[in-house]
């Protein structure tokens, strides 16, 4: 007689997760330029070996991430704690250590000296620049503030070396990218209502506007906090509108006499940015009582911003160039 044997069910499948494949990745370079980011670009991460003098920066930088926040609130009589009300970005303290190298005792004076003169903060400020192993570049903007006072101590300098620990105020505490994002928007040819070839009817409509009431353009900000626009307005442009997300707008009107805002050979700039603000032409010529009443002078937002320019030209090829410079929080 059979012996019936109970089927014994397989084992579960175990799928286990794959760890990810490290990216290959360079090293991150770093340069100092005093003199108002106009003077020389001094490495600090290059060192082609004992043969040659460097400044190399070493390990225990601070002050390179997040900026230090202001919060603002109110005390109320009756309830614990505060209120809330805002908060800023203050300006941030930055700190790098570095090691001087020389070869004899001409070169680690000529490197002191070199120091010297390129981060006095009566000079003007310096740029600090970080490099990314793919080549993505920001910078911050910072005033020396100590650091090189030196001291003789034999584990702080010698005959050839010397270390310091160089601290920076950076009053604007954002990096900025490299360079400016730019988007054109150009439109073509438009044409005279009242032509002198041929006759009034049929009636034909000057085809130069260039957003639709209505019709949202995206503008994305790669940046960790907002930036401030500038706008190119390329002549001949009878009037403009732009708007923000949040129906904050920059708007020119038509001239009443039926001439253009913004001529043919005129270029209108609108400097949207903190400490700038300004509203002139190539030539310098001051547009401010051209706007409309009380302009809101908006910024681009991180991320997609739906935004909506409306134009319309006179006779001829117009364009408006945005340009922006994202913002970031640290220099990765």
């Amino acid at each position: 007689m059979p012996i019936p044997v109970r089927a014994r069910p397989a084992a579960p499948v175990v799928i286990r997760p794959q760890p990810p494949a490290p990216v290959q990745w360079g090293r991150t370079n770093v340069t100092v330029t005093g003199n108002n980011g106009q003077g020389e670009e001094i490495p600090l991460t290059v060192f082609s070996g004992r043969e040659w003098p460097a400044i190399i920066m070493q390990p225990g930088a601070t002050g390179l991430d997040m900026p230090p926040f202001a919060l603002f609130s109110d005390d109320s009589p009756n309830l614990d704690g505060s209120i809330y009300r805002s908060a800023r970005a203050a300006s941030r303290e930055v700190m790098i250590p570095v090691y001087l190298y020389g070869v004899d005792r001409q070169t680690i004076n000529g490197l002191k000296r070199k120091l010297f003169q390129a981060l006095n903060p009566k000079r003007g400020y310096c740029v600090l620049k970080f490099t990314e192993g793919n080549g993505r570049t920001r910078y911050l903007t910072c005033y020396y503030k100590g650091g090189m006072e030196g001291s003789e101590s034999t584990d702080t300098a010698g005959f050839t070396y010397a270390k310091y620990g160089l601290t920076f105020t950076a009053m604007d505490p954002w990096f900025y990218q490299d360079r400016f994002e730019t988007i054109t928007w150009n439109f073509g040819e438009g044409e005279p209502l009242l032509s002198t070839t041929a006759a009034f009817f049929p009636m034909r409509i000057a085809n130069g506007v260039m957003g639709r009431p209505g019709e949202n353009l995206t503008i994305s900000n790669p940046g960790d906090i907002e930036a401030w626009p500038i706008w190119h307005l390329h002549g001949p442009i009878k009037s403009f509108t732009l708007t923000s997300s949040n129906g904050e707008t920059i708007k020119g009107n038509a001239p009443s006499d039926g001439s253009d805002l913004v001529t043919a050979d005129r270029v209108l700039t609108i400097d949207t940015r903190p400490g700038k603000k300004t509203v002139k032409d190539d030539q310098g010529t001051n547009y401010w009582a051209k706007l409309a009443t009380n302009p809101q002078f908006w910024s681009v937002e991180p991320g997609d911003n739906e935004a909506q320019v409306s134009v319309v030209t006179g006779s001829g090829r117009a364009a408006v160039v945005l340009t922006y410079q994202p913002r970031y929080a640290s220099y990765i």
